[in-house]
């Protein structure tokens, strides 16, 4: 009897299947992201990198401000512009450098005041014990959120030769200054007031990048030391928001259990605390460097760089340069100027403050090591 075989035919196992390049559920994905963020790519392309370039080019032209500063009639000076504010011995270098001694004081005292006040402010109002927090918040934050431009009107009669800050001095036998003609440095003011007068020779004999020793020590002038105290109060309330926010995310029983450890309200503060809010710290200290070097407002409204240059910043200085004096080729360089300090800086506070921490994790991974490793 004949048997039929069934054979089943040979099949060859099947590879896996291959996919077209941007198919599939991550490739729509990524096609959709890019639909999504394109729209807001364009907008900053358009409105934020482009000027950025386009100031670039004019800070290596000699533009007038006529006409387009991309024609071929525009004379091309290349580098000169940058030359001329650090190499050249000139009014430019001098007003540059000027400004950036006054600016260096400015953010010498405002950034670590505001902080501190910031932070102190913060832990007052998040006191579970204090009543009415709604109303400290409200009040502490109001003039963070007040128009710049009419609080520093209101600052110019407060500080007048006839008012009220003038007048409560007057109320302690003190002889206000004329804060907005007053050009003397407040470091000379105090070395006078021990009877030194006069510079040594040997700091007025010479000084880095055109000016003297003794320039550079005169430290802030009674008009930029009002500018201070009205910058200050303006801006501790948003970051005071700041710190807030990052107290509130401390958690209590951290704190609870320093307590029964035995540690004191300042131990608590500088152990627990302090460590765990250093991300909002970081984020206060980078944006008050950043706005402080570009402090413009109050300086155009208060002073316009007055009396003796003693308040000209770089941010009014190259504001000055190009859309008063109309040399737009060195008030695009000066502004770039600008850009180069704050990020210099702002990347030396990043090192300083991630090697502080260094040295503490090397403790703690030790502490930590078994001894028979």
């Amino acid at each position: 009897m004949a048997t039929e075989v069934l054979a089943a035919p040979a099949t060859t196992p099947a590879g896996p299947a291959r996919r077209r390049p941007g198919g599939g559920i991550r490739g729509n994905e990524s096609v959709a992201g890019w639909l999504f963020v394109a729209p807001v790519i364009v907008i900053l392309g358009l409105f934020l990198l482009l000027p950025i370039l386009m100031a670039l080019w004019v800070s290596l032209t000699d533009w007038n401000g006529q006409g387009s500063p991309f024609t071929a009639d525009v004379p091309f000076v290349g580098t000169e512009n940058y030359t001329r504010l650090f190499a050249e011995d000139g009014l430019a270098r001098r007003d540059l450098m000027t400004s950036i001694r006054n600016n260096m004081y400015y953010v010498g005292i405002v950034v670590p005041v505001q902080t501190a006040l910031a932070l102190g402010l913060a832990l007052i109002v998040n006191n579970r014990m204090l009543r009415g927090k709604g109303f400290f918040r409200s009040a502490f934050y109001f003039p963070s959120v007040t128009s710049s431009v009419a609080i520093s009107v209101v600052f110019l009669f407060l500080f007048a030769n006839s008012g009220a800050v003038n007048n409560l001095l007057g109320l302690f036998g003190v002889d206000g200054p004329e804060w907005f003609a007053d050009s003397r440095g407040v470091l000379h003011l105090l070395l006078g007031a021990v009877g030194v007068d006069s510079p040594p020779a040997a700091l007025t004999s010479g000084g880095p990048l055109g000016l003297t020793w003794w320039d550079w020590l005169s430290g802030p002038s009674v008009a930029m030391t009002s500018i201070i105290c009205l910058v200050i109060w303006t801006t501790s309330g948003t970051f005071m928001l700041m710190f807030l926010a990052a107290l509130q995310n401390v958690p209590v029983a951290l704190d609870e259990a320093s307590t029964l450890d035995g540690a004191g309200r300042w131990q608590r503060f500088r152990h627990v605390t302090l460590p765990m809010i250093k991300p909002t710290t970081f984020l206060v200290l980078t944006l008050g460097l950043i706005g402080s070097w570009q402090v413009f407002d109050q300086v155009y409204v208060m002073s316009q760089g007055d009396p003796a240059k003693t308040t000209l910043t770089p941010a009014y200085l190259s504001y000055r340069t190009a859309f008063v004096d109309f040399n737009y080729g060195p008030g695009a360089a000066i502004s770039f100027v600008l850009f180069l300090i704050i990020i210099v800086l702002t990347l030396f506070q990043r090192r300083v403050l991630a090697e502080r921490d260094e040295p503490r994790r090397g403790r703690w991974w030790r502490r930590r090591v078994p001894e028979g490793s």
